[in-house]
C-alpha cells in the first residue's frame, strides 16, 4: 500500500470498535502516528497496539468526546508527546432508534452530547492547534498554499432528511453537516480541509445493538428491516468498516487537497445528493 501520510500524526475518536477502529488501522496503514481514543481505555489501548503493528508507533488513550475539557487535555497530551497534529477524524458516536413520543431528555442530551457537541469541540480544540502549526507568511497572506491540516468527521445519511424513530440521531447527525460546512468556511484560508463522510448500512457492533433495540422497542425482526434496506441501496451490499477507511484516507492525502466542507456519501448509492 502507498503510504501517502507517512509522518503525519492522526487522532481518531471512537477508536475501540467498528468504523473508528477500521479507520485508525487503515490511517497506520498509509504510515500515519494513529492516537486511538474511545471512551473505553483497554478497546483504545487494543487498536493503538494492532495500529503500532502496521509500522507507525500509535498511541491509545481513554475519551469522553462529550467533555470539552478532555478534548483540550487529549490535544494538549499529542502535542507533549508528538509535537503537532495533522488529522482528526471524528468517528465516536451513538445511535438511538425510539418512537417519537417515546424520547426523553435524557435520550436527547446523551445523542446530541456525543454525536453533535463531541464533534463541535473535538474540531475546536484540534484545529486550535492546527492553526499555531500554520506558517506565519500564510496567515497573513490569508490563502494557503497547501493543505496544513485534516479533519473528516462521520456523519450518517440519517442526517440527509428526517427520521420516524431516530428524531436525535437524525438531528445530531444533520448537525454534523452542518458543522462542517461551518468549520470548512471558518478555517478556509488556513489551509485546513475540514469534511465530512455519510455512510448508510455497515455492519458494526453499533449496528448490531441499534438492530437489538429496534426488536425491543417495536416488536420487528430487525434482521428483515436490515435486508429490506440494503435491497434499497443500488450496489445491494452493506457498507464495510474498508469503504469507510479508504474514504477517509483518500479526504485526508494530499489528493484531496482541494476538497473541504463537503459530505461525501459512502453509502453504495443509496442517496444521490
Amino acid at each position: 500500500m502507498e503510504r501517502r501520510l507517512k509522518g503525519k500524526v492522526a487522532i481518531v475518536t471512537g477508536a475501540g470498535s467498528g468504523i473508528g477502529r477500521g479507520v485508525a488501522l487503515r490511517l497506520a496503514a498509509e504510515g500515519a502516528t494513529v492516537v486511538a481514543a474511545d471512551i473505553r481505555a483497554e478497546a483504545a489501548e487494543a487498536t493503538a497496539r494492532d495500529a503500532s503493528a502496521e509500522g507507525a508507533a500509535s498511541i491509545g488513550c481513554r475519551l469522553d468526546v462529550s467533555v470539552p475539557d478532555e478534548l483540550k487535555e487529549l490535544v494538549a497530551q499529542v502535542v507533549r508527546e508528538l509535537q503537532r497534529i495533522d488529522i482528526l477524524v471524528n468517528c465516536a458516536g451513538v445511535v438511538q432508534s425510539k418512537r417519537f413520543f417515546d424520547v426523553t431528555e435524557a435520550d436527547w442530551d446523551r445523542v446530541i452530547d456525543i454525536n453533535q457537541k463531541g464533534t463541535a469541540f473535538a474540531i475546536q480544540a484540534v484545529a486550535a492547534q492546527m492553526c499555531r502549526q500554520v506558517p506565519a507568511a500564510v496567515i497573513q497572506a490569508g490563502v494557503a498554499d497547501r493543505s496544513y491540516g485534516k479533519i473528516v468527521s462521520f456523519t450518517s445519511v440519517s442526517g440527509r432528511r428526517g427520521r420516524e424513530y431516530q428524531v436525535a440521531y437524525a438531528a445530531s447527525k444533520a448537525a454534523v453537516i452542518s458543522i462542517t460546512q461551518s468549520a470548512a468556511l471558518a478555517l478556509a484560508t488556513l489551509g485546513i480541509n475540514v469534511n465530512a463522510i455519510a455512510p448508510s448500512v455497515v455492519i458494526t457492533p453499533m449496528w448490531e445493538q441499534n438492530n437489538r433495540d429496534k426488536e425491543q422497542a417495536f416488536g420487528v425482526d430487525a434482521r428483515k428491516v436490515s435486508e429490506e434496506f440494503i435491497a434499497r441501496i443500488p450496489l445491494k451490499r452493506p457498507g464495510t468498516v474498508a469503504d469507510m477507511g479508504g474514504a477517509v484516507a483518500f479526504l485526508c492525502s494530499s489528493d484531496a487537497d482541494y476538497i473541504t466542507g463537503q459530505t461525501l456519501n459512502v453509502d453504495g448509492g443509496f442517496e444521490m445528493d
